[in-house]
């Protein structure tokens, strides 16, 4: 790969969301912005191999798709009613565009889980592959779903605006939700060679931090900031020099980030006066596994309250797996196993059911039966660290 390649491909980790979102507050269309910004990179590949890459990529990157949206707006001899726009200022709740793109992807015109697969793929440059792979749908199926969801933007005519403030509230839980998968995603990627995507992770935190500021009331918000900072706590402990997944037991807990720790700590208190949200309760339980002094320490007994808690407010499969895991760890894998077995045929595709499946038959030493598990994660997963570590379950009880 060219240096011009490489710092192209740098460029749309880093710098898609905040271009796109500049691109859209020109063309108020987010199908023609997306155009314009692709153009713009397709651009940079051939500038930048011929004159080298530019000191500030992104800001030169912005005025390539700016300048494609103006030419855009020229052809189709609109450019003197969208005028007005190019100067419209920025309210004073919020300066940066790419919260302010979130928040009109989260609009209530489109269904929830249209607003969130959007703004996933558009506002924080999740591929469509990889949405498809959060929502457990199949890729066909995501592209028709973000489809439809732009043209909707684009009939309804909603604009590229912060709403009031009255109705922030009405997209909170929306736009928690995307923060919380763009976080998910590259904390654990779905494709590729490593586990983690950082660009993702500090996106994900950078706009649940804004959103604090934003909305310094709302408890979920704090409860979101502090799930992801307790959890991006292990950053530099999830696997090792070679890039192999580090499992949470055998984690050296003494490399843990503990300023992070703390302040997710002290959020999550302040969120949890109140009946306490969904976000704020999987922020106390990963705050008692980053408590806790070591892994055998653990308090899986409260974790198995505040999951019971949890799938009060949020009944999910997901939810039900998890709380899976912590009372095979309290009363023992069959038990465990039951729960998870009885989620069959809920989670289709999902690999860490199966996995967690493996686990506790391994657990129980039928070794036949886990091996046929962990062939059905293996072939579930995209994520390269997961793959290999599984590979390497499979081949330590002997039926690779």
């Amino acid at each position: 790969m060219t240096s011009a390649q490489q710092a192209v491909a740098d460029a749309h980790r880093s710098e898609w969301a905040a271009v796109l979102a500049a691109t859209v507050r020109v063309t108020h269309d987010l199908d023609l912005a997306e155009e314009c910004v692709q153009d713009a990179y397709a651009a940079a590949l051939d500038s930048w191999q011929r004159d080298g890459v530019p000191t500030r990529p992104g800001a030169w990157l912005t005025t390539a798709a700016r300048n494609n949206a103006l030419d855009a707006l020229r052809r189709a001899k609109t450019l003197r009613s969208k005028l007005h726009l190019l100067v419209e200022p920025d309210p004073p709740e919020v300066h940066d565009d790419r919260l302010r793109l979130v928040f009109l992807c989260c609009h209530p015109a489109l269904a929830p889980e249209a607003q969130v697969a959007l703004t996933l793929r558009l506002v924080c440059g999740v591929s469509t592959p990889d949405v498809a792979s959060v929502f457990l749908v199949p890729r066909a199926t995501m592209a028709a779903r973000l489809t439809r969801a732009k043209k909707k933007i684009t009939a309804a005519r909603i604009p590229f605006r912060m709403p009031p403030p009255s109705v922030l509230p009405d997209r909170l839980d929306a736009v928690l939700t995307v923060i919380h998968l763009l976080f998910t995603t590259g904390h654990t990627a779905p494709t590729g060679d490593t586990l983690t995507r950082d660009d993702l992770v500090a996106y994900a935190l950078d706009l649940a931090r804004m959103l604090r500021d934003l909305m310094p009331d709302e408890r979920e918000v704090r409860g979101l900031l502090a799930l992801m900072l307790a959890d991006h706590a292990r950053r530099g402990t999830r696997t090792d020099a070679d890039g192999r997944l580090v499992l949470l037991e055998d984690q050296d807990r003494s490399n843990w980030d503990r300023a992070a720790i703390v302040e997710a700590d002290g959020l999550v208190r302040s969120a949890l006066r109140g009946r306490p949200g969904r976000f704020t309760l999987q922020a106390a339980i990963t705050l008692l596994h980053a408590t806790a002094p070591t892994y055998a320490e653990t308090d899986w007994h409260q974790i198995v309250v505040l999951y019971d808690e949890l799938a009060k407010v949020w009944p999910s499969p997901v939810v039900a797996l998890n709380r899976a895991v912590a009372v095979a760890m309290v009363d023992g894998p069959v038990r465990g196993l039951r729960e998870v077995e009885a989620l069959d045929g809920q989670l289709p595709g999902y690999h860490y059911l199966a996995a967690v499946k493996a686990d506790l038959l391994r657990r129980l030493d039928r070794p036949a039966e886990a091996a046929v598990a962990y062939r059905q994660a293996i072939e579930a997963t995209g994520n390269e660290a997961e793959r290999a570590f599984l590979t390497s379950r499979l081949d330590e009880i002997g039926h690779s």
